[in-house]
């Protein structure tokens, strides 16, 4: 994945299913998005007579965020999706984006992402654990918003996240993650058997599009290496910068 200072300047469409969407999650939300680029099209669509959508009434205005009305003719069928994925084609055909941010756990939208990114458009994914597979690996990244809490329970669940990882055993039985911080490491491992922890991510998220080390309760990539005790995590000076520090990677 490029470096976020090489993303700052991409557009951003911004497309939100308020029927699978949790509205007090709104300001990480668009601040995680900030982090891909520039949110110059934000559109939420559902059938806003329907009391089920009162909690993001008030987030609208706030937040510049435009609504979309898309009444809910027949039971059982998901309008609000057929509306989004219209509007998201009439988007993509104008040609003045980067990328799109598609923000559901629905995994109607799965055709969706991937048709966006047949044009060359990078495609943002923002859902909750229960999201289907199929839409998480249809985008280029994917945001589990659980770890977008405010800031009151990030915390909480930050602590509780971390201890269940303290003991490096319970870290090495997750085999999932674990087979995926080695496919990771052999790829970018040099000839010493160090690896750049930079290129290590980014071969990380290119085989995971939800890889995040906020989703095993680290803020940083470098805490989740040196905590899970399969792997020497080792600072060595900045090649281009003598004030930074470089971090390097090793399997034990």
């Amino acid at each position: 994945m490029l470096a976020e200072s090489s993303l700052s300047g991409n557009r951003l469409a911004v497309l939100i299913d308020a029927d699978n969407a949790n509205a007090k999650l709104i300001e990480p939300l668009l601040k995680e998005i900030s982090k891909f680029g520039t949110a110059t099209v934000k559109r939420i669509y559902g059938d806003w007579t329907s009391p089920q959508l009162n909690s993001w009434k008030n987030k609208l205005n706030e937040f510049a965020i435009l609504p979309m009305q898309q009444f809910g003719y027949t039971t059982g069928k998901n309008s609000t999706d057929s509306a989004l994925i219209i509007d998201a084609m009439d988007l993509l055909y104008t040609e003045k984006f980067d990328g799109f941010c598609i923000v559901s756990s629905d995994s109607d939208f799965t055709r969706l992402a991937s048709r966006i990114r047949e044009s060359g458009l990078s495609v943002y994914g923002f859902g909750e654990q229960k999201t289907p597979g199929s839409f998480v690996a249809a985008c280029d990244k994917f945001i589990y918003t659980e770890i977008l809490e405010p800031l009151e329970k990030e915390k909480e669940n930050n602590s509780l996240s971390t201890a269940n990882f303290e003991n490096s055993k319970t870290f090495k039985s997750n085999r999932k993650l674990v087979k995926l911080l080695k496919d990771a490491y052999e790829a970018k491992a040099g000839e010493d058997g160090w690896a750049n922890l930079g290129l290590l991510g980014n071969q990380l998220n290119q085989l995971s599009s939800s890889f995040d080390p906020r989703n095993f309760g680290y803020k940083k990539l470098g805490e989740l290496f040196r905590n899970i005790d399969l792997f020497e995590v080792k600072e060595i000076p900045h090649k281009k910068n003598p004030l930074a520090k470089e971090l390097l990677v090793k399997l034990k």
